[in-house]
Protein backbone atom coordinates (compact mmCIF):
# COMPACT_ATOMS: atom_id res chain seq x y z
CA UNK A 1 0.00 0.00 0.00
CA UNK A 2 0.95 3.59 -0.89
CA UNK A 3 2.07 5.31 1.93
CA UNK A 4 2.12 9.75 2.29
CA UNK A 5 4.72 11.20 4.20
CA UNK A 6 5.81 8.18 5.73
CA UNK A 7 2.12 8.76 7.83
CA UNK A 8 -0.91 8.16 5.79
CA UNK A 9 -1.68 4.57 4.60
CA UNK A 10 -3.61 4.76 1.50
CA UNK A 11 -6.16 2.23 1.93
CA UNK A 12 -8.44 2.73 -0.95
CA UNK A 13 -10.26 5.49 -3.34
CA UNK A 14 -13.80 6.53 -2.12
CA UNK A 15 -13.65 9.63 -4.50
CA UNK A 16 -13.05 11.62 -7.37
CA UNK A 17 -13.44 14.79 -9.47
CA UNK A 18 -12.05 16.98 -11.57
CA UNK A 19 -9.75 18.56 -9.41
CA UNK A 20 -8.55 15.84 -6.82
CA UNK A 21 -9.30 12.13 -5.55
CA UNK A 22 -10.04 11.28 -2.49
CA UNK A 23 -8.71 7.72 -0.29
CA UNK A 24 -9.97 6.43 3.02
CA UNK A 25 -6.21 6.15 4.82
CA UNK A 26 -4.61 5.42 8.02
CA UNK A 27 -2.99 7.74 10.31
CA UNK A 28 -0.51 5.42 11.33
CA UNK A 29 1.05 7.97 14.01
CA UNK A 30 -2.44 8.54 15.81
CA UNK A 31 -4.27 5.27 15.18
CA UNK A 32 -6.77 6.70 13.19
CA UNK A 33 -8.82 6.42 9.93
CA UNK A 34 -8.56 9.78 7.83
CA UNK A 35 -9.64 10.84 4.26
CA UNK A 36 -6.74 11.86 2.23
CA UNK A 37 -6.96 14.26 -0.47
CA UNK A 38 -5.01 14.23 -3.55
CA UNK A 39 -4.59 17.25 -6.03
CA UNK A 40 -5.02 15.75 -10.16
CA UNK A 41 -2.23 15.99 -11.89
CA UNK A 42 -4.02 18.42 -14.41
CA UNK A 43 -4.46 20.98 -11.08
CA UNK A 44 -1.04 20.69 -10.35
CA UNK A 45 0.27 21.62 -13.81
CA UNK A 46 -1.90 25.02 -13.60
CA UNK A 47 -1.51 26.14 -10.38
CA UNK A 48 2.24 25.33 -10.40
CA UNK A 49 4.50 26.05 -7.33
CA UNK A 50 2.72 28.77 -6.28
CA UNK A 51 -0.92 27.23 -6.21
CA UNK A 52 0.50 24.62 -4.48
CA UNK A 53 1.87 27.04 -1.67
CA UNK A 54 -2.04 28.70 -2.02
CA UNK A 55 -3.40 25.44 -1.60
CA UNK A 56 -1.16 24.94 1.98
CA UNK A 57 -2.27 28.68 2.97
CA UNK A 58 -5.82 27.76 2.65
CA UNK A 59 -5.40 23.98 4.59
CA UNK A 60 -4.06 26.02 7.54
CA UNK A 61 -6.74 28.35 7.24
CA UNK A 62 -9.35 25.59 7.54
CA UNK A 63 -7.63 24.07 9.91
CA UNK A 64 -8.18 26.94 12.36
CA UNK A 65 -12.22 25.63 11.78
CA UNK A 66 -13.26 23.41 15.09
CA UNK A 67 -17.01 23.26 14.53
CA UNK A 68 -19.49 20.36 14.77
CA UNK A 69 -20.33 20.86 11.23
CA UNK A 70 -17.42 21.79 9.63
CA UNK A 71 -15.26 18.32 8.43
CA UNK A 72 -11.85 19.03 9.96
CA UNK A 73 -8.59 19.55 8.23
CA UNK A 74 -5.69 17.56 9.93
CA UNK A 75 -2.19 18.05 7.75
CA UNK A 76 -0.91 19.25 4.70
CA UNK A 77 2.09 17.61 3.05
CA UNK A 78 3.59 16.69 -0.25
CA UNK A 79 4.60 13.64 -1.67
CA UNK A 80 6.90 12.68 -4.82
CA UNK A 81 5.53 10.79 -7.82
CA UNK A 82 7.40 9.48 -10.56
CA UNK A 83 7.26 11.34 -13.53
CA UNK A 84 5.36 14.33 -11.87
CA UNK A 85 6.44 17.37 -9.35
CA UNK A 86 5.38 16.69 -5.57
CA UNK A 87 2.11 15.91 -5.31
CA UNK A 88 0.06 17.92 -2.41
CA UNK A 89 -2.41 16.10 -0.07
CA UNK A 90 -5.02 16.99 2.59
CA UNK A 91 -5.69 14.99 5.68
CA UNK A 92 -8.84 15.53 6.69
CA UNK A 93 -11.31 13.80 9.12
CA UNK A 94 -13.26 10.65 7.66
CA UNK A 95 -16.82 11.50 7.83
CA UNK A 96 -19.16 8.49 7.55
CA UNK A 97 -22.29 8.68 5.60
CA UNK A 98 -23.92 9.53 2.44
CA UNK A 99 -24.22 13.29 0.93
CA UNK A 100 -27.14 15.20 0.69
CA UNK A 101 -26.58 14.85 -2.95
CA UNK A 102 -27.14 10.99 -2.89
CA UNK A 103 -30.72 12.13 -0.75
CA UNK A 104 -31.64 14.87 -3.67
CA UNK A 105 -31.29 12.12 -5.86
CA UNK A 106 -34.55 10.44 -4.82
CA UNK A 107 -36.47 13.95 -4.85
CA UNK A 108 -36.84 16.58 -3.04
CA UNK A 109 -36.94 16.40 1.17
CA UNK A 110 -39.28 17.00 3.65
CA UNK A 111 -38.97 20.46 4.41
CA UNK A 112 -38.26 20.49 8.09
CA UNK A 113 -35.67 17.89 7.23
CA UNK A 114 -34.29 20.14 4.44
CA UNK A 115 -34.39 23.22 6.59
CA UNK A 116 -32.57 21.69 9.59
CA UNK A 117 -29.75 20.94 6.95
CA UNK A 118 -29.37 23.51 5.87
CA UNK A 119 -29.11 25.71 9.54
CA UNK A 120 -26.31 23.26 9.98
CA UNK A 121 -24.52 23.96 7.11
CA UNK A 122 -25.20 28.37 7.77
CA UNK A 123 -24.31 27.40 11.05
CA UNK A 124 -20.83 25.95 9.65
CA UNK A 125 -20.41 28.95 7.50
CA UNK A 126 -21.17 31.11 10.35
CA UNK A 127 -18.04 29.70 11.90
CA UNK A 128 -16.22 30.39 8.97
CA UNK A 129 -16.63 33.50 7.72
CA UNK A 130 -16.28 34.61 11.74
CA UNK A 131 -12.34 33.32 10.71
CA UNK A 132 -12.41 35.25 7.39
CA UNK A 133 -12.79 32.15 5.45
CA UNK A 134 -14.80 31.14 2.51
CA UNK A 135 -15.77 28.07 1.22
CA UNK A 136 -16.46 28.84 -2.32
CA UNK A 137 -18.14 25.70 -3.39
CA UNK A 138 -21.33 24.96 -1.56
CA UNK A 139 -23.24 22.16 -3.10
CA UNK A 140 -25.10 19.01 -2.19
CA UNK A 141 -21.89 16.72 -2.66
CA UNK A 142 -20.07 18.60 -0.48
CA UNK A 143 -22.27 18.07 2.75
CA UNK A 144 -22.40 14.67 4.56
CA UNK A 145 -25.34 13.85 6.37
CA UNK A 146 -24.48 11.49 9.61
CA UNK A 147 -26.11 10.42 12.72
CA UNK A 148 -25.27 13.25 14.11
CA UNK A 149 -26.13 16.15 11.96
CA UNK A 150 -24.59 17.60 9.16
CA UNK A 151 -21.22 18.25 7.92
CA UNK A 152 -20.06 20.49 5.21
CA UNK A 153 -16.89 18.82 3.36
CA UNK A 154 -13.90 20.60 1.23
CA UNK A 155 -13.00 23.34 4.03
CA UNK A 156 -9.31 22.22 3.02
CA UNK A 157 -9.69 24.08 -0.59
CA UNK A 158 -11.34 26.99 1.26
CA UNK A 159 -9.67 30.39 0.84
CA UNK A 160 -9.23 33.33 3.04
CA UNK A 161 -11.47 36.28 2.37
CA UNK A 162 -9.62 38.75 0.20
CA UNK A 163 -7.43 36.21 -0.90
CA UNK A 164 -6.22 35.85 -4.68
CA UNK A 165 -7.29 33.63 -6.76
CA UNK A 166 -4.65 30.75 -8.05
CA UNK A 167 -5.70 31.37 -11.66
CA UNK A 168 -7.39 34.72 -12.01
CA UNK A 169 -7.85 33.95 -15.66
CA UNK A 170 -8.74 30.23 -15.12
CA UNK A 171 -12.67 29.27 -15.13
CA UNK A 172 -14.10 29.66 -11.68
CA UNK A 173 -14.33 27.16 -9.12
CA UNK A 174 -17.04 25.60 -7.73
CA UNK A 175 -20.39 23.62 -9.83
CA UNK A 176 -22.28 26.29 -11.70
CA UNK A 177 -25.76 26.40 -10.07
CA UNK A 178 -24.43 27.32 -7.37
CA UNK A 179 -21.63 29.76 -8.20
CA UNK A 180 -22.84 32.82 -7.48
CA UNK A 181 -23.68 35.47 -10.49
CA UNK A 182 -20.74 38.30 -9.39
CA UNK A 183 -18.34 34.67 -9.71
CA UNK A 184 -18.84 34.48 -13.60
CA UNK A 185 -18.09 38.48 -13.77
CA UNK A 186 -14.98 37.88 -11.97
CA UNK A 187 -14.88 38.99 -8.66
CA UNK A 188 -13.57 37.17 -5.95
CA UNK A 189 -15.46 34.78 -3.31
CA UNK A 190 -16.89 36.20 -0.27
CA UNK A 191 -18.96 34.90 2.33
CA UNK A 192 -21.71 36.43 -0.05
CA UNK A 193 -20.89 34.31 -2.51
CA UNK A 194 -21.49 31.42 -0.08
CA UNK A 195 -24.64 32.48 0.41
CA UNK A 196 -25.80 32.54 -2.79
CA UNK A 197 -24.67 28.43 -2.51
CA UNK A 198 -26.77 27.71 0.68
CA UNK A 199 -29.54 29.83 -1.19
CA UNK A 200 -29.80 26.72 -4.09
CA UNK A 201 -28.92 24.23 -1.53
CA UNK A 202 -32.09 25.27 0.30
CA UNK A 203 -33.65 25.87 -2.72
CA UNK A 204 -32.73 22.22 -4.38
CA UNK A 205 -33.95 20.57 -0.53
CA UNK A 206 -37.29 22.61 -0.75
CA UNK A 207 -38.46 21.77 -4.44
CA UNK A 208 -35.80 19.02 -5.31
CA UNK A 209 -34.07 21.14 -8.99
CA UNK A 210 -32.28 24.29 -8.53
CA UNK A 211 -33.43 27.84 -9.43
CA UNK A 212 -32.87 28.01 -12.43
CA UNK A 213 -33.31 25.21 -14.81
CA UNK A 214 -31.36 25.85 -18.00
CA UNK A 215 -29.64 23.60 -21.08
CA UNK A 216 -26.20 25.59 -20.70
CA UNK A 217 -23.93 27.05 -18.51
CA UNK A 218 -23.92 29.82 -20.42
CA UNK A 219 -28.20 29.81 -20.20
CA UNK A 220 -27.41 29.97 -16.35
CA UNK A 221 -25.08 32.58 -16.43
CA UNK A 222 -27.87 34.35 -18.37
CA UNK A 223 -30.64 33.31 -16.02
CA UNK A 224 -29.03 34.34 -12.55
CA UNK A 225 -28.77 37.63 -14.06
CA UNK A 226 -31.95 38.69 -15.59
CA UNK A 227 -34.86 36.08 -14.73
CA UNK A 228 -35.84 35.69 -11.32
CA UNK A 229 -35.99 32.10 -9.83
CA UNK A 230 -39.01 29.90 -10.65
CA UNK A 231 -41.70 29.38 -7.70
CA UNK A 232 -41.55 26.74 -4.92
CA UNK A 233 -43.98 24.49 -4.53
CA UNK A 234 -46.61 24.89 -1.88
CA UNK A 235 -45.45 23.09 1.40
CA UNK A 236 -47.67 22.69 4.07
CA UNK A 237 -46.74 24.67 7.28
CA UNK A 238 -43.20 25.96 5.52
CA UNK A 239 -42.77 29.58 7.43
CA UNK A 240 -43.04 32.43 5.49
CA UNK A 241 -39.72 33.61 6.73
CA UNK A 242 -37.89 30.85 5.34
CA UNK A 243 -39.22 31.48 1.69
CA UNK A 244 -38.38 35.03 2.11
CA UNK A 245 -34.77 33.70 3.02
CA UNK A 246 -34.53 31.65 0.20
CA UNK A 247 -34.80 34.07 -2.05
CA UNK A 248 -32.89 36.90 -0.61
CA UNK A 249 -30.04 34.71 -0.80
CA UNK A 250 -30.34 34.46 -4.27
CA UNK A 251 -30.46 38.43 -4.48
CA UNK A 252 -28.10 39.04 -7.46
CA UNK A 253 -26.91 41.83 -5.78
CA UNK A 254 -24.40 40.13 -3.07
CA UNK A 255 -24.80 43.10 -0.53
CA UNK A 256 -28.56 42.25 -0.40
CA UNK A 257 -28.09 38.54 0.81
CA UNK A 258 -28.52 37.77 4.59
CA UNK A 259 -25.12 36.44 6.10
CA UNK A 260 -24.53 33.03 7.46
CA UNK A 261 -25.36 34.10 11.01
CA UNK A 262 -28.77 35.65 10.62
CA UNK A 263 -29.69 32.47 8.30
CA UNK A 264 -28.58 30.20 10.86
CA UNK A 265 -30.75 31.08 13.56
CA UNK A 266 -33.63 31.99 11.28
CA UNK A 267 -33.80 28.55 9.81
CA UNK A 268 -32.96 26.88 13.66
CA UNK A 269 -36.17 28.55 14.87
CA UNK A 270 -37.68 27.34 12.18
CA UNK A 271 -37.77 23.70 13.34
CA UNK A 272 -36.83 24.51 16.56
CA UNK A 273 -32.75 23.17 16.59
CA UNK A 274 -30.23 23.85 18.13
CA UNK A 275 -26.90 25.33 15.81
CA UNK A 276 -23.47 26.25 17.24
CA UNK A 277 -22.77 29.79 15.80
CA UNK A 278 -20.67 32.43 16.71
CA UNK A 279 -21.15 35.89 18.26
CA UNK A 280 -19.63 39.02 19.27
CA UNK A 281 -19.18 39.14 22.94
CA UNK A 282 -21.56 42.12 24.66
CA UNK A 283 -21.00 41.81 28.48
CA UNK A 284 -19.30 44.27 30.17
CA UNK A 285 -15.11 43.71 30.72
CA UNK A 286 -14.84 41.29 33.80
CA UNK A 287 -12.49 42.37 36.46
CA UNK A 288 -8.81 41.81 36.01
CA UNK A 289 -8.66 39.17 38.88
CA UNK A 290 -11.61 37.11 37.82
CA UNK A 291 -9.45 35.16 35.19
CA UNK A 292 -11.12 32.22 35.36
CA UNK A 293 -14.81 33.84 34.69
CA UNK A 294 -13.12 35.47 31.62
CA UNK A 295 -11.68 32.44 29.96
CA UNK A 296 -15.49 30.67 30.36
CA UNK A 297 -17.43 30.59 27.38
CA UNK A 298 -21.15 31.30 27.35
CA UNK A 299 -24.39 29.68 26.14
CA UNK A 300 -27.05 32.30 24.32
CA UNK A 301 -30.56 31.08 23.56
CA UNK A 302 -33.60 32.60 24.37
CA UNK A 303 -33.61 30.80 27.69
CA UNK A 304 -30.77 33.39 28.90
CA UNK A 305 -27.12 32.92 29.06
CA UNK A 306 -25.40 29.46 31.04
CA UNK A 307 -22.21 28.13 30.87
CA UNK A 308 -21.76 25.15 28.30
CA UNK A 309 -18.82 22.71 27.29
CA UNK A 310 -15.65 23.94 27.17
CA UNK A 311 -15.22 21.89 24.05
CA UNK A 312 -16.78 23.73 21.96
CA UNK A 313 -14.89 27.06 23.04
CA UNK A 314 -12.58 28.09 19.74
CA UNK A 315 -9.15 29.96 20.55
CA UNK A 316 -10.18 32.89 18.76
CA UNK A 317 -13.80 33.09 19.39
CA UNK A 318 -16.19 32.31 22.08
CA UNK A 319 -19.17 29.84 19.77
CA UNK A 320 -22.46 30.24 21.07
CA UNK A 321 -25.20 27.46 21.26
CA UNK A 322 -28.07 28.96 19.90
CA UNK A 323 -31.64 26.90 21.41
CA UNK A 324 -34.51 28.14 18.92
CA UNK A 325 -37.55 27.86 21.75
Amino acid sequence: MRTLGGRYQLMHRIGMGGMSEVWRGHDQVLDRPVAVKIMAPAVEGTLGEAGVELIRSEARSAARLAHPNVAGVHDFGTSPAPGRRDVPYIVMELVEGHTLSEHLASGRLDWRIGVRICAEVAAALAAAHAENVVHRDIKPANVMLTPSGAKVLDFGIAAAVGAPEADPDGPVMGTPAYVAPERFEGRPASPASDMFGLGSLLYHCLAGRVPWTTKSHTELIHAQRYWDPEPLPRMEGLPPEVLDLCFSLLHRDPADRPTALVAALLLAEAVDARVYVPMMDMSPPLPAWDARAAEEPTYAGNSGARHHDERTAGPSQKPARHAAE
